[in-house]
Formats: structure tokens, sequence, C-alpha cells
């Protein structure tokens, strides 16, 4: 299955993107599986994602937890928390 995945705040910084189409395994079947699938992409990732329990997604825009299913989701999108005023 090919999603759409973006990058925000400080995930986008670490991963040096913003936004990526790729083609998830068959076991990522959660927001939590592919969390850990993006780590064991490459030192980039790891880093972007070490905080993974603080960062919020969302599945085609509306936010869910790191246990809903992915499903036939077209976008997955994450959020870390930011500051500034």
């Amino acid at each position: 299955m090919t999603v759409k995945l973006l990058y925000f705040a400080w995930v986008r910084e670490k991963t040096g993107l913003g936004e990526e189409s790729v083609d998830l395994p068959g076991e990522v079947k959660t927001v939590a599986d592919l969390i850990g699938w993006l780590k064991a992409r490459g030192p980039e990732y790891e880093a972007a994602f070490e905080q993974s329990d603080v960062i919020r997604t969302a599945l085609d825009q509306t936010h869910v937890s790191h246990d809903a299913k992915i499903a036939q989701a077209r976008e997955i999108a994450f959020f870390p928390p930011v500051t500034g005023g």
C-alpha cells in the first residue's frame, strides 16, 4: 500500500523531508507499527521519532491515537508539540 507521509516541525527538520510517498510493508497495521518501521529506516528517522509518545498523528486529516489502524489511509501526518509566541 502506498501512502503519503507528512512531517511537521522537528520531525521534518530531523528527517530532512516535509513529505514523502512510501510503500508500506504488510506488517504495518497501526500508527505504532508505522513509527517502529520508520525508526528502522535510518538514523534520521530514529532521531525524529525518538520521542514518539509526544507526536500526534492524523490519518486523512483526522487525529488518531498510536493504536489506530492505518487501514486504507492515503495520508498520514506527524505533528510534534511546538512552542512559540
